[in-house]
């Protein structure tokens, strides 16, 4: 069945579902999963009686047989408190709507300036109308200053816990842009040591959550017996619910026994796949606790989290992480993209690769196979080595043999066609019967999100396009190298 849902304003997206659940109940689980959302949802759909109003679901029955268009949203919100002191409960609700709504770990451009509390409010249009007057500049004293610092953070935080540079150049510079009298007059731009004060300010608010128990940033906390520089762990993949906490009531036992049946359920012969969806989205904290603090071998997540390597559930898991459906993500830019790619393909004559795969299409130039040729030429065209990612083996070939030495890849098995394409993680296949590279390379970068693990650095330009052209997330922060294609892409002739 195919599903258009309605998130917000700006978040609409389109969802195929295979099998319909029977009950409510378990279509709310299933939508969870599919669209990474928490909480009790409200579920509403067009209905034809009514001229397409919308109306509350509560049968299975009422919804069309083939389409429909669905309006989704959580039952219960929770925002800021306004005043000064420090509430970590609104502000993990406040992240989490966010998640649902489609955001990524980055801030919006422009950044809008929350509001401050009443009497610093006052004294700002105070001070703006004097400026607009004759140019005069608000003298502020240290608590005002605090208290707008304190604003600008929390505001940053629920975006990104850990903001780049040119972030915090952003909001410093829509800060002095939005109330002109706090200007700096010894400063060429005014807002350069506001930057600075917010770097502070935004350490110092990091710490307090830290000392609070956020998870995200208590696995960053050094212990006396650590010595030398320790790697940071952060989302740096634009995720969204990076490392979220313990639902509420759960504790760490909880959870690994929840675990625990989830992986004898997974031993079954015919394992009930909606108990598997609803254990695997209970778990989620967990299961991110484990992987991004013990960083554990691929080997040893696949042991204790089995249901992780299968195609349903690598698409549930990016959803949870990402808030971005996976493979609806990588073939809509796939398509965007595809006659323009081909076109930049051409004129690379010289590169022998792009010229062999350019010649696959005059036998068969379907949509399908345009998007393999898209995928199987990136590297080729970034001058990076496809090696490192693709391979193509007999079905003959033993897995040990062709798979040693592979970090990270994609083996097509070919006979005479196309048999098999597998996915290749730490020198070992994890998931396999995959139709063809499109959904290969979906599976692949799914994994790499769950998994925690960093693109391979010989091919950081190939994964980067993936991710932020082709898949549109985080692509407000890239390489000069990446930015430069994506305008080549958008211009109307290359």
């Amino acid at each position: 069945m195919l599903l258009r849902i309605i998130l917000s304003e700006d978040d609409i997206r389109k969802v195929t579902i295979d099998n319909l659940p029977e009950t409510v109940e378990n279509f709310h689980i299933l939508l969870k999963t599919k669209l990474g959302l928490e909480g009790d949802l409200v579920v509403q759909y067009q209905d034809p009686e009514f001229d397409n109003e919308l109306c509350n679901l509560s049968s299975i029955s009422e919804l069309p047989k083939e389409k429909a268009t669905l309006k989704v949203y959580t039952k219960t919100f929770t925002t800021y408190n306004t005043d000064s002191t420090l509430d970590t409960a609104s502000l993990s609700s406040t992240l989490e709507e966010g998640s649902s709504g489609g955001q990524t770990r980055q801030l919006p451009q422009p950044f809008v300036i929350p509001a401050f509390s009443f009497d610093v409010e006052l004294k700002l249009k105070q001070g703006n109308e004097a400026y607009h007057k004759d140019g005069s500049l608000l003298d502020i004293s240290k608590d005002m200053k605090s208290d707008i610092l304190e604003k600008l953070a929390e505001a940053m935080y629920v975006h990104n816990p850990y903001p780049t540079r040119d972030e915090y150049d952003c909001v410093a510079q829509a800060l002095i842009n939005k109330h002109p009298c706090l200007k700096e007059p010894g400063s060429v731009n005014g807002w350069y040591c506001w930057k600075f004060s917010l770097k502070f300010k935004m350490g110092n608010f990091r710490q307090r959550l830290r000392v609070a128990g956020c998870p995200e940033l208590k696995v960053n906390t050094r212990t006396s017996s650590q010595t030398g520089s320790k790697k940071l762990k952060r989302a740096k993949k634009s995720e969204v619910n990076f490392l979220p906490g313990f639902p509420e009531g759960k504790t760490q036992h909880d959870l690994d026994i929840e675990r625990s049946v989830l992986v004898s359920e997974m031993k079954k012969r015919k394992v009930d796949w909606r108990q598997i969806d609803e254990m695997m989205f209970n778990t989620f904290s967990l299961r991110r606790k484990e992987i991004v603090e013990d960083e554990p071998l691929v080997a040893q997540v696949k042991e204790r989290w089995p249901a992780l390597f299968s195609e349903r559930q690598v698409e549930a898991e990016f959803a949870r992480l990402t808030s971005v459906d996976l493979k609806g993500s990588l073939f809509a830019g796939l398509d965007q993209y595809l006659e323009r790619f081909l076109e930049l393909y051409k004129t690379k004559s010289g590169i022998a690769g792009l010229t062999r795969l350019i010649k696959c299409l005059d036998d068969d130039s379907s949509t399908q196979r345009k998007r393999t040729v898209l995928l199987l030429g990136l590297p080729h065209f970034l001058k990076e080595d496809p090696s490192h990612i693709f391979k193509t083996v007999e079905p003959t070939d033993i897995e040990d043999t062709f798979t040693k030495g592979m970090k990270v890849g994609i083996v097509t098995v070919k006979g005479e066609d196309i048999i098999d394409v597998l996915v290749v993680l730490e020198e070992a296949v994890v998931l396999s019967n995959l139709r063809d590279v499109p959904s290969a390379i979906s599976m692949l970068m799914g994994l790499l999100f769950a998994l925690n693990i960093d693109y391979p650095k010989e091919l950081k330009y190939t994964f980067e396009i993936i991710q932020k052209v082709l898949m549109n997330i985080g692509g407000r922060q890239c390489s000069s190298l990446v930015h430069g294609l994506r305008n080549r892409l958008l211009r109307k002739t290359i």
